[in-house]
Order: C-alpha cells, then structure tokens, then sequence
C-alpha cells in the first residue's frame, strides 16, 4: 500500500447506502420539483481552482499547475484522519467505465450531514464487481472543513476535498485520476463528448463514423454531442459520452461515466434531447432556483449562471448500452470566436496538436461574465490535466501519426465578420451540425487557406458556405491585421509550455 494511502479509522462508517437511502438522509435539503427529482442548493457554486494543488512526490508540474509538498499534504492528511476519528462517515463504492482495460473502482469517503453529495455521485458512475476489494481511486471529501484546499496525489491515487460542498469537485477528482492513469498506460485521457453518425457515404454503403468533440463552457459542446443531426430511417446517430473519455494509442475511446453531468442554464424546449431528460423524476439538480409548487426556472441565475443537473444517460435519446467509441475517426476542437475564424477547418496531424494545445474560445457569460468576449484559452480544453501539458501535445500528435484514418478538425460555433458595433453573422446550430454531417459523408470540396496552411471549405452539400465565410466581411488590409493579432495571441500561448515540439509551435505560422 502507497504510505499516502493511510487507511481512516472511523467513529461510524455508512457502508454504500443505495441512492433511494441517500436520497432520504438528505431530504432535509432536498426541494422537490415539479417532476419528482431533488434540488439541492450548495454554498460554494463552482469548481475552486485556485485552492486545487497536485502532491509533489513523482511527477513533474505543469505550468498551469499549483504543487503542494508531499510533507505538507501528509501532515493535512493527518488532521483530517484526527477529524474523522470522531464522525460519521459515509463509504460509496462505484465503477468508473465498463472496458475491461479502463475501469477504476473508485472509493468516496464523505461526512454523514453531506449526502447530497454521493445522492449525485451513485448516478454518475457504474455499480462495482466488488465493493470490498482495493479501490484503484480514492476521494475524502470533507465540506465543512475551515479551510478550502483541494490536494491529489497522482501517484497514489487519493485526493482531498476540504471546505467546499460543490458536488462538481467530487466528480472531477476521480475523473482526473483517470485520465492521468491513461496517461501512464501509452493513452491520453480527453476532456471530450462521444458519439458515432452512421451514415450512407457516397457509395450508398452504411457506415459508422465515430467523432469526439471538445469545447470550453458556453462553446456547444453538449449540444453538439447530442444532437441527431437531422438523419432519419437507417441513417442515424448514437451518442456514447459527454465529459470524458480514454483514448488509447489505436484511437479506441473508453468511456466513463453512466449519467450527462448538464450546465442548466437556459436550458428549454429547443434543446429537445436535454429538456426531456431533464424532466424525468431521476433527474438530480443543484444550484437552480425552485418556486413553489416545484416549478424549476432554468433561466433564473439568482444562484448561479453555474446551475448543473445529472440525468441519466440511459434517458437521454439516441444512447445505447455501450459507452465506448470504437475509433475516434474525427477529432472537432470547437471553439467560439466571432471574426476571422472560419466556420470550419481541416488539420494536419500536427496543425491537430497545435489546436489541441491552443484550446481556444473566447469568454462567455457562461464562464465569466466580466470577461465576456476575451479569448480564452485551455490545453486540451481540459482543466483536469496532471503533469506538463506538452506532453498531451506530444502524445496527441503521436496517436495522430500512428492512425492516419484519423482526422482533426476546428469548427466555429460563434460567429464571422464581427467587429466594433456589428456582431457580425451568427453560425447557427443549423449550420454546425450540417458540417458535422458532411464530414461523415465526405461531401465536402477543400482548399488550402493561404494565411493558416489548413483547409477550409468551398463548397458544402446543403449549405451556402461562401456566404460565411469571413474573408469577405473585410477588406484585406483589416483581415490581414486581424490575422497578425491572432497569430500573435497563438505564438504567445504555445511559447507558455516548455519542451513544445518546435514543429507544434511552428503550425500557427505563415503558411
């Protein structure tokens, strides 16, 4: 056993209560919607990164990463191991993934007033084989400890939670174990949605095309992830995951979770596949405001713009029993800009990497709304990496080159043409899943951008491409000056992470 891996010694151990009981030790915080489903409210409203260190004993930091000593962490763990001698604690066993080669069962440890907590964890993950054996993963969440400080030690697998009650914390911590055991084993664990289209080519044949797609908070990334595209009869798709999955060195996706963890937000009829199973009585929520009666407002943010909610992956339409993607055929990195951008691109393996490391939008109001319009950036799009983060780039472009049946692409779900005092032209969902779809049908004509050296269309099946395409919104002196400050935002961001690959680096260049 990992010296870090001290096992607790508990006053009282509540050994994996079912949810039904969960449910009923925290009736106390429970409004009950107008469907039947608990809403909970928390204190603390989003993840807390700036209090998230990773334990400095084996690895190496990232940049964006914050350490703790390993000296420090094992005394901290020490008070808390005091702390619980004394209290009632909650034990809830679960299993992460159902492919034999990327499951973990993972172990959360959590203080009795706070079941709320694993009332909203039992969904998201699978029941385990065994409960009792070893577990790969281990979370002790205390939410009513003084101070807020969330520590992980990777080699060991364990991670604290303390002084923060948001339930995003609980998930993320064995989500992020996961994807750092991928690592270990030759893969690269990705913040990104799953789903297959099966569809006629152009020969007419059936087939299934399996896509991943990443995205910031506010870029569209759930919705395109569930969305059908518009295919009917034998044509159709199938949706696997929505956060995470690990991908192995041959482009098979693993999934992981059992539940769609939503932002809430807005959320309405429009959103058919979402709304309904939002409105189903196994639906959980936290942080979204309840009238009386059970009325649930998607669209008052009193508490949070933050309001999150479980449902089930089994009532959300155009799943299946399987959560894995067989081959990641295309790679979408979507981003959310509104000038040059254009509506989508093709990328080499490298131009791949370099898109990947980039993980680029612009702020929303869904993320901070103080920030609103500034460019954001985030490696991967994923904030949950462990170890430098050119090493994702290097292992990305890697599983690139020894699969050349994989391709990336960058879709733009903001906008084009936009300037001081014009918006520009919206890219409609509309217009986002039609290019999904004719990218699985290969009804796309491409040509070279002479600005980037990636591709970008020229004629679209069902879409008027050349009408939004940014190039003519401007005249070439603007675009040009446009180009330059982007290409400039782009070289400063790689130049952030040493031991890039040169070549990687060299991707946002003149073409």
């Amino acid at each position: 056993m990992h010296p870090f891996r001290q096992p607790l010694k508990l006053a009282r151990l509540i050994d994996n209560p079912t949810a039904a009981q969960l449910r009923e030790m925290a009736r106390g915080e429970e409004q009950t919607t107008e469907f039947g489903s608990p809403c909970y409210v928390s204190k603390v409203r989003n993840r807390s990164a700036k209090q998230t260190y990773l334990v400095e004993d084996g690895i190496t930091l990232g940049v964006d990463q914050q350490g703790i000593s390993l000296e420090k962490a094992t005394a901290l763990a020490a008070e808390v191991h005091r702390y619980l001698a004394d209290r009632g604690v909650i034990r809830l066993d679960r299993q992460m993934g159902l492919d034999a080669n990327h499951t973990y069962h993972c172990r959360l440890y959590i203080t009795e007033p706070y079941a709320r907590i694993p009332a909203m964890w039992i969904h998201s993950l699978f029941a385990p084989v065994d409960k009792d054996k070893e577990p790969d993963l281990i979370s002790i969440y205390v939410p009513e400890w003084p101070e807020r400080i969330i520590f992980c030690h990777p080699l060991a697998g364990v991670t604290y939670i303390l002084g923060t009650d948001y339930f995003g914390e609980c998930k993320k911590s064995f989500l992020r174990m996961a994807m750092f055991r991928t690592k270990q084993k030759g893969g690269l664990g990705l913040h990104a949605g799953s789903k297959v289209l099966r569809i006629r080519d152009a020969a007419g044949e059936l087939k299934d095309v399996g896509f991943i797609l990443f995205g910031l908070s506010g870029t569209g990334k759930t919705t395109l992830t569930i969305h059908d595209h518009g295919l009917t009869g034998d044509e159709r798709v199938i949706i696997r995951q929505d956060d995470i999955v690990l991908m192995d060195p041959d482009g098979f996706c693993a999934g992981t979770e059992d539940g769609f963890y939503i932002k809430t937000d807005g959320l309405d009829k429009l959103q058919k596949v979402l709304y309904a199973a939002a409105l189903s009585p196994n639906a959980l929520f936290e942080n979204i405001k309840v009238f009386e009666g059970g009325v649930i407002d998607f669209f008052n943010q009193e508490l949070t713009s933050n309001g999150r909610g479980i449902v089930l992956r089994r009532e959300v339409a155009g799943s299946d029993d399987s959560i894995d993607l067989q081959k990641a055929h295309k790679l979408i990195f979507i981003t959310r800009r509104n000038d040059i951008v254009p509506p989508l691109a093709r990328l080499n393996s490298v131009q791949g990497a370099a898109y990947f490391m980039l993980g680029e939008s612009i702020e929303t109001s869904a993320g901070d709304p103080t920030k609103a319009g500034q460019s954001k950036r985030e490696v991967g799009t994923n904030p949950f990496i462990v170890g430098p983060e050119a090493e994702e780039g290097h292992r990305l472009l890697e599983i690139l080159r020894n699969n050349p049946d994989m391709e990336c692409y960058l879709l733009n779900t903001g906008s084009v043409g936009a300037r001081e005092g014009d918006a520009g032209i919206k890219l409609s969902i509309e217009v986002s899943t039609t290019l999904m779809k004719e990218i699985a049908k290969g009804g796309i004509e491409w040509t070279v951008d002479p600005d980037w050296g990636y591709e970008v269309p020229v004629s679209v099946s069902g879409l008027d491409i050349e009408a939004i395409m940014p190039r003519r919104f401007y005249s070439e002196e603007e675009y040009q000056a446009r180009v330059e400050k982007l290409r400039v935002e782009r070289r400063e961001w790689l130049a952030h992470f040493p031991g890039l690959a040169e070549e990687i680096r060299a991707a946002v260049e003149k073409a």
